[in-house]
């Protein structure tokens, strides 16, 4: 792929899209790897109560970083939290929350699940991993779900807590690469059958450590979980050294943002919430109504089954988070994010319906206006998330 002209480094990262506030870190959780990076004019997000990097102000270019996550590879700390859950009835307690079956999952591999309220509506998504029979880790978006699974948790045996594991990732092509170079070969497991979710203990330096082959990006890559008794910073050193003869560099999460959009990939509390089902959001393959009764299931089951959010290609301007959507000359939806896709060299986002198309075909295909923040009004074209590679052949390595 060839990199294509100049494009303003704005369009692409989130930073630039909301108001910057100063705000305490008081209560606040810090990354172990912050002073590996921290610049004066960095950007910071808040997310599961974590601070991340949105931007790393004039030090990072989100243009060069998005091409070096697509062509060679990116080091990102990332906010998402996770979540141990253990003991002889950590099972049945998932099944309980989540729309999945959760009996099928073997160890060593990770599964999306979806967990909703009983309105059926959105409450948390994220990676659930098992470790044992009954000891699994979730990697939780953002939002309150250790109180969730408490509250739920009534009559089990079960032990839910934080394990303070902070998470980064490596993305890009050369992944896997770095990955066998930063990982010592008798204390892993067998690379050639470590396919896409799936988890193990890697050593790191003499580190061993939790490892998935998952990611934010669409691209292939992993997931490295550390624990209070890692030394972070000897972590973060050996894998800048390692990655570099790869062309790894670290950046902020504007260059991930972009290639979450282009995935397909959805944000909980910005493209889900709890006023969505997973139908709606396009997720309802992860509903399972063949289990036993979870959460959710008797609303999910009397629900709509239409789909209420999809992609948008811009013919003209770049879509951001909260533009009004409209068809006919009436508001039918709104943006729940944006920006411009280097790769297919226009603006991209989502767009979430306020209700479903009275035409017969729906909502896919049409062409619908949008209003950007200037007033200006555009056209744009209702399409399928992901916006390429439906298949997910990139970050299974087959592409």
């Amino acid at each position: 792929m060839s990199k294509p002209d100049q494009i303003d480094a704005t369009s692409i990262g989130y930073a630039s899209s909301h108001d910057v506030l100063r705000l305490s870190a008081k209560r606040y959780d810090q990354s172990p790897y912050l002073s590996k990076y921290m610049v004066e004019d960095a950007v910071f997000g808040l997310y599961a109560n974590r601070f991340y990097p949105l931007s790393l102000g004039d030090s990072g270019d989100p243009v060069e970083e998005y091409w070096k996550l697509r062509q060679e590879a990116m080091l990102y700390d990332v906010p998402e939290k996770p979540l141990e859950i253990r003991g002889p009835d950590a099972e049945k307690l998932l099944e309980r929350v989540f729309t999945r079956k959760i009996s099928s999952l073997k160890q060593w591999h990770a599964r999306y699940a979806i967990a909703c309220t009983p309105q059926g509506h959105i409450l948390m998504d994220g990676v659930l991993i098992r470790l044992a029979a009954d000891h699994f880790w979730y990697v939780q978006a953002n939002g309150p779900f250790e109180t969730w699974l408490l509250a739920h948790s009534a009559g089990l045996d079960v032990e839910i807590r934080d394990p303070q594991s902070w998470v980064l990732q490596v993305q890009g092509p050369k992944s896997m690469e770095i990955l066998a170079a930063a990982t010592d070969p008798t204390d892993r497991p067998d690379l050639a059958s470590f396919g896409y979710f799936h988890a193990g203990m890697f050593s790191f330096g003499g580190q061993l450590l939790l490892v998935t082959r998952t990611g934010w990006t669409g691209e292939m890559g992993f997931e490295i979980y550390s624990n209070p008794a890692v030394d972070h910073l000897a972590l973060w050193d050996h894998l800048i050294k390692v990655g570099e003869p790869f062309g790894m560099r670290f950046g902020s999460l504007e260059s991930m943002g972009i290639r979450r959009i282009e995935a397909g990939i959805l944000d909980n509390g910005t493209d889900i919430d709890t006023t969505l089902t997973p139908f709606g959001a396009g997720l309802g393959a992860f509903v399972n109504f063949r289990k036993d009764e979870f959460v959710g299931r008797s609303a999910l089951e009397a629900a709509d089954k239409t789909q209420l959010l999809f992609g948008l290609v811009a013919e003209s301007g770049i879509p951001s988070a909260g533009c009004q959507v409209m068809a006919a000359g009436k508001r039918v939806g709104r943006m729940t994010t944006g920006g411009f896709s280097p790769t297919l060299k226009t603006g991209i986002g989502y767009v979430r319906f306020d209700h479903p198309s009275s035409q017969k075909e729906g909502w896919l295909n049409q062409s619908v206006s949008w209003k950007d923040k200037a007033g200006q009004m555009h056209q744009g074209t209702v399409t399928h998330l992901p916006f390429y590679d439906e298949d997910k052949q990139i970050p299974r390595g087959l592409a």
